[in-house]
C-alpha cells in the first residue's frame, strides 16, 4: 500500500507544545502508513529528530506579544509582509503536496487567517483531501472563547472549511460542546480522541540521564519546567524563593533541576542561572528528550500546559500544577478538573506564596503514589484513535 500523505499546521508562535504535540501525532500516524509534512513556524523544528517519512517545512516564525498582536520573531519586515509570506507558503505547500488529510493543529484559522486560503483551495479545487481541526481539551474560560470565536467567526469556519474536529481530552472531563456553545450542526462533527500519550524512556535513558545530571541512585529528583520558558519566569522565580538555602533550603538527599525553557528572556535566564547554581540547583535552558529528563525525576512541578501534562502523565510521576491565568485561563481550568479527578495536585493563585509551595512539593515526593496510582487509568486513547480514523476513511466509511 502507498504510504498515505498528511499535511499538519502547527503555528507556534509560543512555547513548545504545539510542535511536540504534532511531531507526536506524526510519529504515530506514520504507522498508517503515512508520509508525513509538518508546517511550522517554530525555531526549534530542527533540533527533534525527524525519523523516517516525517519532514517540516518551516515558515516565518512569529511571536504573541498580546492575545491579538503578532510580531515577526527574526524578520526586520513589517507583521502583515510576513503573514503574506506564511499564507503564500502554506499554500503552495498544498498545492505541491496535495495531501490525502490537512491536520490543523489548535487555531482554526491559523495565525491571523493564515491557512484559510489553504482551507478554501482544498475545498473548492482538491476536495478529496479531508480537513481535521484538532483542538486541546481545554482552549480557555467559556466566555472569552465564546467572544473570540464569534468575533473572528470561528464557528463559520468549523462548518465551512472542516470535514471533522478532534478534541485531543475526553467530553466526560471537559465538553467544549457545551461550555463554548457549539451549534448541534457543528458538534456532529467532533470526536473526542482523549489525550495524547506521550513516549516512555528505557530504564537505560533514564539512568542515562540521572547519571549525565550528577544525581546518585540514593538521590530524589525535583524537576521543575515552564516548557518554551516565555512566561514561565515567575514560576522559577517562586520555586527559588520557596528552596532558598536561607528557609531551609531542599531537604538530605534531593536534588533539583530547573528548566528554563528556550524562550525565557536572556536577562531573566541569567538572573535563575545565578541563583540556582548558588543553591546546587541543576540549571538547563532546553533538553532535546524531555521525556527522559521527567522520567529521571520524582516529582514534577509545571505550569501544567497540555503537552507537559501529557508526557508527566504518560510516566505517572506526581505533579504539582501552578498554572498561569493570563493571557488564558486554559491551565487553570485544565489544573482544577485534572486536580478534582486525584491526577495531579495544583495551587490556586491566590496560594501563591513560597512557604505554600514549599510544603506542597515536599508533600509530593513523600504522598506520590496515590497519584501514580490514579494515573495508570489516564485515558491516552488519542494515538489508536487517529491511526483507525485515518483508516476507516481511506477505506472509504
Amino acid at each position: 500500500m502507498a504510504p498515505y500523505k498528511i499535511l499538519m499546521y502547527s503555528h507556534d508562535t509560543y512555547g513548545l507544545g504545539h510542535i511536540r504535540r504534532c511531531l507526536a501525532m506524526a510519529l504515530s500516524l506514520r504507522k498508517s502508513p503515512a508520509n508525513i509534512l509538518i508546517i511550522t513556524g517554530s525555531l526549534l523544528a530542527g533540533r527533534f529528530k525527524s525519523p523516517m517519512r516525517i519532514d517540516f517545512v518551516r515558515i516565518p516564525g512569529m511571536i504573541k506579544v498580546t492575545n491579538e498582536q503578532y510580531l515577526p520573531l527574526s524578520m526586520k519586515l513589517e507583521a502583515t509582509e510576513v503573514l503574506e509570506i506564511r499564507k503564500k507558503i502554506i499554500l503552495a505547500t498544498a498545492m505541491a503536496f496535495q495531501p490525502d488529510f490537512f491536520i490543523v493543529d489548535k487555531a482554526p484559522l491559523g495565525l491571523k487567517r493564515d491557512v484559510v486560503d489553504t482551507l478554501h483551495w482544498l475545498k473548492s479545487d482538491f476536495p478529496t483531501c479531508t480537513s481535521i481541526l484538532g483542538l486541546r481539551d481545554i482552549m480557555d474560560g467559556a466566555a472569552s472563547t465564546i467572544e473570540d470565536w464569534r468575533g473572528k467567526g470561528v464557528y463559520d469556519a468549523m462548518d465551512a472549511l472542516y470535514d471533522e474536529i478532534w478534541v485531543y481530552g475526553c467530553r466526560s472531563f471537559y465538553d467544549p460542546i457545551k461550555e463554548y456553545e457549539i451549534p448541534p450542526y457543528i458538534a456532529s462533527k467532533v470526536h473526542f480522541t482523549g489525550y495524547i500519550p506521550r513516549k516512555i524512556p528505557s530504564p537505560e535513558d533514564v539512568r542515562s540521564i540521572r547519571k549525565d545530571l550528577g544525581i546518585r541512585d540514593d538521590e530524589k529528583l525535583i524537576l521543575v519546567t515552564t516548557g518554551g520558558g516565555g512566561d514561565g519566569h515567575p514560576l522559577i522565580n517562586l520555586f527559588l524563593a520557596a528552596f532558598d538555602p536561607s528557609r531551609g533550603g531542599t531537604p538530605k538527599g534531593v536534588r533539583v533541576a530547573v528548566v528554563t525553557g528556550p524562550f525565557m528572556p536572556s536577562n531573566c535566564c541569567q538572573d535563575v542561572v545565578k541563583e540556582s547554581k548558588s543553591f546546587g540547583f541543576i540549571t538547563l535552558k532546553f533538553h532535546r528528550y524531555m521525556e527522559a529528563l521527567i522520567g529521571a525525576a520524582q516529582a514534577v512541578v509545571s505550569m501544567g500546559g497540555y503537552n507537559t501534562l501529557c508526557e508527566i502523565a504518560s510516566q505517572k510521576k506526581p505533579s504539582l500544577i501552578v498554572p498561569r491565568i493570563v493571557p488564558r485561563e486554559e491551565q487553570l481550568i485544565r489544573a482544577q478538573v485534572l486536580c478534582s479527578k486525584g491526577f495531579c495536585d495544583y495551587l490556586e493563585p491566590a496560594e501563591l506564596t513560597p512557604e505554600i509551595l514549599h510544603a506542597r512539593v515536599l508533600n509530593l515526593l513523600k504522598n506520590g503514589s496515590a497519584y501514580r496510582e490514579k494515573m495508570a487509568s489516564f485515558p491516552f486513547t488519542a494515538l489508536e484513535f487517529m491511526r483507525k480514523r485515518i483508516q476507516q476513511h481511506m477505506k472509504g466509511n
